[in-house]
């Protein structure tokens, strides 16, 4: 008979823990929290000192009541929730919901869920940290009172179904201000030179740009400042006036953060913030692998640290010197200058076991859980690696008092680059002429191309690069920059195009209205204050109560003027070009809990609805008629004929508007080709 429980948050670690812990332990799961705010109330007590009114959540009286079976038999309880903020909330919601005051109960926390470290954390069992819970119940009143107290402003005064959010709308903000950046953007023009020389002796000439003159770089704006440079140097003399050779490394970039791993996982993989938490999720709380069972194969994947276990750092180095040499392990650890405080102090986001190799794990990932932990494996092995080191070689031309400039350089060491690569990454670019070149070189001028340039507007927000930049700002935290981005789309504010975040009208109207009502609640600073005092209650410096009892007021003071000086906006439906066949009205697009969907406007008298089908604008090849987008059961996206089930045609791949010159089939873009749909017929022509 178990002597011990332990408690986790999910189901998908039971059976991993347990079999670490063997036949003395029990170990059960919480599926999450257990009991919260209420949804029909406030459930803050804005009248007696703030209190909080938490109730048990609907359908976990099944779970609890089960956990209470177990708690009657244990003789210790270890509660072994995730190890944050929210955690350790949960963590203290059972100690309270389940009345265990009576009762043996210990905090456990582990990184990662490995034999090693769920065991180490029973010989660190310590009491539930209440500045932890009270950091995570600020957070939570505090999102509480913004969403309960604004979002009923947006309904009487736009429409029933939007959201205000104490992170949310900043973040809604950011794009929007970014949007009026690009709009009100002038480009300005500007002009570079390059040179066309042939040298003495080579078939193959030597292209320079324009620098400047004797006193230092020289900027071209116009086209008439070109031509006047071109003017003086006619027929000049050409002279290589100076050769620098240099050396250089670029650092091993650091492992990876919540915020790192959102960001790379969208350039690289093109994942969305919420599917690479999914997946990080699994890869944390356990793949089953043949031969070894259920595995957690990353450490926790909610953290804004880069430290990295001593333990983990030596099996690296090991790793590392055994697989490309002793050459190639990093000798200093580089920790990341940061003042802020770093969260929960985890480690990084990193592989359980580096011997793990991606390749080994083929046959127990998915493609896509594949993909993700080989970019962690990478991203972390590299960070425990030397520096690349570059050779770089200028050459410095002069001609009556202008300067033209060539360089180069090549990758003399590789360093970290010959496991992992960044985008931003610079390619060897050494011109074989460079090395040939002397003091005593002649040149002489072949061609000048000039070419206009014009500055170009900020570049849209991307997911990735919102989150960087909510990080920046110090707004939200690792657990809030998916869900954030994910509302903000749901709600409509925000649409994704090609990567790219763009701000819907409605959005523009939230956000409007928000900065004219709530200037405070969007304000960036405001928020990046407010997360800062978090974190001063979860040191225990400021007390929770005090933080909320100085935002309320003002926010209640906000509402009511809002109430009474706001004017109502309305949004237009977007007009669809079905008719509807009760009544013969322009059908209009509606968005439900499941997504778009078409109804009649003439509601309530006419109340004719149908399933929005989004159109690709491409014919199907069967019947000629609309390929649509359709999903199946599971959410998985494909691509249909609109009268299916009579017309049976679809593809996985998004079809373009273009024939297979060998078929006749739909076809779709590949990379730089377009490939048949039919896959038995193969045809691929390049894209022009």
């Amino acid at each position: 008979m178990a002597k011990y429980l332990v408690i986790v948050e999910s189901p998908a670690k039971v059976k991993t823990i347990k079999k670490f812990l063997g036949s003395n332990y029990e170990v059960v799961a919480s599926n999450g929290h257990v009991r919260d705010l209420p949804k029909s109330t406030l459930g803050i007590d804005v009248e007696h000192d703030y209190e909080p009114k938490y109730i048990t959540i609907r359908g976990k009286g099944d779970v609890l009541s089960s956990i209470r079976k177990e708690l009657k038999k244990a003789e210790k309880i270890y509660l072994a929730t995730d190890p944050d903020r929210e955690g350790e909330a949960i963590s203290w919601h059972l100690y309270e919901t389940l009345k265990m005051a009576d009762k043996k109960v210990y905090r456990i926390t582990f990184n990662e869920i490995t034999k090693n470290a769920v065991k180490n954390s029973l010989k660190e069992a310590r009491e539930i940290d209440m500045n932890l819970v009270d950091a995570q119940q600020t957070r939570r009143m505090l999102d509480r009172m913004v969403g309960y107290r604004i979002s009923p402003v947006l309904w009487a005064k736009v429409k029933r179904g939007l959201s205000a959010g104490r992170v949310q709308s900043v973040a809604l903000r950011i794009i929007c201000d970014r949007e009026e950046e690009i709009e009100a953007f002038i480009p300005n023009e500007y002009w570079s030179l390059n040179a066309q020389f042939a040298v003495k002796g080579e078939k193959k000439p030597l292209q320079a740009s324009f620098y400047g003159d004797e006193t230092g770089k020289l900027e071209l704006n116009t086209k008439n400042e070109v031509d006047e440079v071109i003017r003086n140097l006619s027929g000049a003399k050409y002279n290589i006036e100076e050769i620098k050779t240099s050396s250089r490394t670029k650092k091993a970039p650091l492992p990876f953060t919540t915020s790192t791993l959102q960001q790379e996982a969208s350039k690289v993989l093109g994942f969305s913030t919420q599917k690479t938490m999914r997946l990080a999720q699994q890869l944390y709380e356990g793949i089953e692998i043949k031969g070894q069972g259920t595995t957690g194969i990353i450490t926790y994947l909610r953290t804004d640290s880069t430290r990295v276990s001593e333990e983990a750092r030596a099996n690296a180095a090991k790793f590392i010197a055994n697989e490309y040499g002793e050459a190639y392990v990093a000798k200093t650890e580089d920790a990341k200058k940061d003042e802020k405080r770093i969260q929960d102090a985890h480690e990084a986001i990193r592989p359980t076991d580096v011997s793990r190799v991606p390749e080994s794990l083929k046959d127990s990932l998915s493609r896509d859980l594949l993909r993700l932990y080989q970019l962690i494996w990478k991203r972390f092995m590299a960070s425990q690696m030397t520096s690349t080191v570059f050779e770089t070689l200028s050459v410095h031309i002069a001609a009556n008092g202008y300067r033209f400039r060539v360089s180069g350089s090549k990758v003399v060491f590789d360093g970290y680059r010959c496991i992992y690569s960044l985008e931003d990454d610079e390619k060897s670019d050494m011109n074989t002429l460079l090395g040939k070149i002397s003091k005593e070189t002649e040149l002489s001028l072949e061609s000048f191309e000039p070419l206009q340039h014009f500055t170009q507007p900020p570049a849209h927000y991307t997911e990735a690069a919102l989150v960087r930049a909510l990080e920046e700002l110090g707004i939200g935290r690792p657990s809030t920059y998916a869900p954030t981005i994910t509302t903000i789309m749901a709600r409509r504010y925000v649409v994704k195009e090609n990567k790219n975040l763009y701000v819907s009208e409605l959005g523009q109207v939230v956000n409007n209205m928000m900065k004219e009502a709530f200037p405070t609640i969007v304000d960036v600073n405001f928020t990046a204050y407010m997360e800062a005092l978090l974190d001063k209650v979860e040191e225990g410096s400021v007390q929770w109560k005090t933080v909320v009892s100085n935002f309320y007021p003002d926010l209640d003071e906000a509402v009511k003027l809002a109430e009474e000086g706001l004017d109502k906006v309305k949004i237009a439906d977007e007009v669809s070009d079905e008719v509807c066949e009760l009544c013969g009205r322009q059908m209009v697009i509606k968005y439900g809990p499941h997504g778009k969907f078409l109804a009649c406007p003439g509601f309530p008298e006419c109340r004719n609805t149908k399933t929005f089908l989004e159109k690709t604008g491409v014919s199907c090849p069967k019947c000629g008629k609309d390929i649509v987008i359709r999903k199946t059961k599971k959410g998985r996206m494909y691509y249909g004929c609109i009268d299916a089930p009579t017309c049976d045609f679809m593809v996985w791949q998004r079809p373009v508007d273009k024939k297979c010159p060998k078929c006749g089939n739909v076809m779709f873009k590949k990379g730089n080709s377009y490939a048949c749909a039919d896959a038995d017929c193969g045809e691929k022509t390049p894209v022009e």
